[in-house]
């Protein structure tokens, strides 16, 4: 039987989550708007879809039931719309429409701003290298927890105001959150994680309140300074609503390096284009790899206001989900080879970020990290080989990445072998 025949989706079958990629060919072309009739959700497969999806403001869709679900998040039909959780306590600002989750954006996200992400680029630079003399002379490394790992969670140690030495247990306990050798599909729920997560944060939030939050660690000091509903918030309040900093920031970019550079090296001919001038090639190459490689499946929104989405009427409280990584391989937007990668590709307009009120606060952090790593690892690497047979794609729902990328490293630049 093929795909076409008695043709069915769900995020979390079995056979979906071992890969996606079949089944989002039969959604664009047959299905573009389908119904999940157990979850009571609207999945969008199309590019333009899920772009005007995105486009909806003034809290007619908003993240109440969370952005990433599981089965027993949705198993129930809502009866209408859901209003905002309380504000005392403030739980995370992602499941707050506006103007909440704008205020408790707005108040960390200064950092993360152009002009202050490009004041990274030194220090960013220097981890790089610092990793790639310790790894290369070893021969053998995973792109994935060796090295992209350590580069974007001591880069989150640093937004956070966190002792980059806890780096690596940041990253494995991220990569906890994340596993996919769980009971039900999606992120761990264990508290401990979460527990341990906030753990990172709280003593760092304790002292910078103690110092008296004078903004010279914007992130938290801003959380800190911040007044919802006339009070300040607690130290816990303030660890869960940058949980999507610390976790976000830690997860995503090292699995889009490792994957982006297997797809340069199984194409040598854009491996070499790539490597002729990587500080004028890199940046157009991080977009391709975002788009092609990005592990994010979906995201998810609740209707509060009866709307129509892609010809469909949504009622308040029914969800729609778009399928990131079925509109980035959607050849109306990328052309017939959308399913190829192709370093570079024009990509006049992108969902690797997202869209419109929850576009990543981390875009900029996550481009200049990408960049960096490619630039680095090109010119200092001139031959090396990605073992495919060793690479791990663990089957999921929702973060369908490689978890395990081991490179082999041939030849140095200058000659030398590793």
């Amino acid at each position: 039987m093929t795909l076409t025949d008695e043709f069915a989706y769900d995020p979390f079958a079995a056979e979906v989550m071992a890969n996606p990629l079949p089944f989002y060919e039969v959604l664009r072309e047959q299905h573009p708007v389908y119904y999940v009739e157990k979850y009571d959700t609207f999945f969008l497969s199309r590019f333009e879809d899920s772009w005007d999806f995105l486009s909806f403001a003034d809290n007619e869709f908003v993240s109440t039931e969370g952005s990433v679900f599981t089965p027993s998040d949705v198993a129930h039909r809502n009866e209408g719309p859901l209003a905002d959780p309380p504000t005392t306590p403030l739980g995370s600002h992602l499941r707050y429409g506006s103007p909440t989750y704008e205020i408790v954006r707005q108040a960390h996200g200064k950092p993360m701003r152009p002009g202050a992400v490009r004041k990274m680029e030194g220090v960013i630079r220097e981890t790089v290298g610092g990793l790639l003399d310790a790894l290369l002379p070893t021969g053998r490394f995973d792109l994935v927890h060796e090295f992209g790992g350590i580069v974007a969670a001591s880069t989150v140690c640093r937004l956070l105001g966190i002792p980059t030495e806890h780096a690596a247990d940041l990253l494995d306990t991220v990569n906890a959150m994340t596993r996919t050798d769980h009971d039900e599909p999606g992120f761990a729920r264990d508290p401990a994680i979460y527990a341990k997560l906030r753990g990172f944060l709280v003593p760092e939030i304790r002292a910078r309140r103690a110092a008296g939050a004078d903004g010279s660690v914007p992130a938290l000091d801003g959380m800190i300074n911040l007044r919802i509903d006339g009070r300040e918030l607690t130290d816990e309040e303030i660890a869960v609503n940058l949980l999507c900093v610390e976790a976000g920031g830690t997860e995503t970019v090292p699995k889009v390096f490792a994957h982006g550079l297997m797809e340069l090296w199984r194409h040598p001919e854009q491996l070499a284009a790539v490597r002729a001038d990587p500080v004028a090639n890199a940046g157009a190459a991080v977009e391709e790899m975002l788009r092609f490689c990005g592990p994010a499946q979906w995201f998810a929104r609740t209707c509060r206001t009866e709307s129509v989405v892609a010809g469909q009427v949504v009622r308040p409280g029914q969800r729609v989900a778009y399928l990131t990584q079925s509109a980035n391989r959607d050849p109306r937007e990328f052309g017939a080879d959308a399913d190829e990668f192709r370093w570079d590709r024009p990509i006049p307009r992108s969902l690797a970020f997202g869209r419109g009120q929850h576009f990543c606060i981390g875009v900029h952090v996550a481009r200049l990290e990408l960049r960096i790593m490619l630039e680095e690892f090109l010119a200092r690497v001139a031959d090396f080989e990605i073992d495919v047979d060793g690479a791990v794609r663990e089957p999921s729902s929702f973060q369908w990445g490689y978890g395990v990328v081991p490179v082999v490293i041939g030849q140095l630049a200058g000659g030398t072998t590793a």
